[in-house]
């Protein structure tokens, strides 16, 4: 089997010994792992066996960058983790085709979608898929507005911006919640927030950025990772969350949720996405599944499975490099927690 050349971005990310692991742990062939970093990071070489200093993914030298490593390393395969680049890497695909790199990127048009949290919302609800009920807002009074319309102050309601990631822009709206509990019982990073507080923090901006408010959902939150071919599921995995921190999944449970993975397999079809593919749902408090956000792009959460079973960034390495796939399956009912490592 013929051994690759593999180029990683946000190679200096927090998650990335366990990406790596499930590239150079694929039981099957040797890859050279290529990082590429906005940072100058001695650490990266200890996970790949090169590392490039590129600029910002919203630079307008980035996709070049990218392309001149491609073409110094003889890249066979681009697998970008950043939301913010594959846009720019979608609509350049015919450049890395032209030196022979493969890139797992959707189409623009399913990015734009997928990448934009109201737009995915919209987009749920005109295909007749599961929705979380939400309102659009542009100004701190709508959001009171909107607030109200679902419940507000005796139901908590969320507030996201509908582009971003890692929780920026997410609050909880808990009219109940205490600021003295929170300051010293939640860490500083709790989402819980006051209306009031909200508002006067937004207030501060020149210029409002566009949030929506959404029902808060109050049942089991679960994480799905699947791969797609152009809409086409081939295998999803689902877990389900036991303790979370920061956005992040820090203790989990493989489970069979077909409720949950079909959501998200109809999602993809009718999206027409491509690659790895991540989804965060929560459920209703009658058990309907919701999916919150897409991540259109390998997850900080693939490592769970491969652990138990399916190796989602290499099956995507080999879909790319149009090999037959295995059928993995997934170990159900494996619990998996995530501890950090000093280097």
């Amino acid at each position: 089997m013929k051994d690759l050349n593999v180029l990683i971005t946000a190679a200096g990310n927090v998650f990335m010994p366990g990406t790596t692991a499930c590239i150079r742990n694929n039981g099957e062939r040797s890859i050279r792992l290529v990082g590429a970093d906005m940072s100058e990071d001695a650490g990266i070489l200890k996970m790949c066996d090169a590392a490039y200093r590129v600029p910002r993914a919203d630079d307008p030298h980035y996709v070049d960058a990218l392309l001149d490593i491609c073409r110094e390393e003889k890249i066979d395969v681009l697998l970008p983790i950043m939301s913010v680049e594959l846009q720019s890497l979608a609509e350049n695909r015919a450049r890395f085709d032209e030196l022979g790199t493969k890139v797992s990127v959707s189409e623009p048009e399913a990015l734009s979608i997928a990448n934009n949290k109201r737009k995915l919302l919209e987009f749920l609800k005109k295909n007749g898929l599961p929705c979380a009920d939400f309102y659009t807002v542009h100004s701190a009074e709508e959001v009171k507005e909107a607030a109200a319309l679902l419940g507000y102050p005796q139901r908590r309601v969320c507030v996201k911006a509908t582009e971003g990631s890692g929780s920026r822009g997410f609050r909880i709206l808990d009219e109940t919640a205490s600021r003295f509990d929170i300051f010293f019982h939640e860490k500083p990073t709790s989402g819980l927030i006051r209306l009031q507080e909200l508002v006067s923090i937004l207030e501060e901006a020149p210029v409002f950025p566009e949030l929506i408010v959404m029902e808060y959902l109050e049942g089991a939150e679960y994480s799905v990772d699947l791969l797609a071919d152009h809409g086409k599921s081939l295998v999803s995995c689902c877990r389900k969350s036991l303790r979370m921190e920061n956005s992040i999944m820090l203790e989990a449970v493989t489970v069979d949720a077909p409720e949950v993975t079909e959501l998200c397999e109809a999602t993809v079809e009718a999206l027409g996405l491509d690659g790895n593919i991540g989804f965060d749902l929560r459920k209703r408090r009658n058990g309907t599944p919701m999916i919150m956000e897409c991540n259109p792009r390998i997850t900080a959460g693939v490592p769970y499975f491969a652990l138990y079973g399916v190796n989602l960034p290499y099956l995507c390495i080999k879909k790319l490099m149009g090999e037959q796939l295995p059928e993995p399956k997934l170990e159900y009912g494996r619990i998996i927690k995530r501890r950090w490592l000093e280097m």
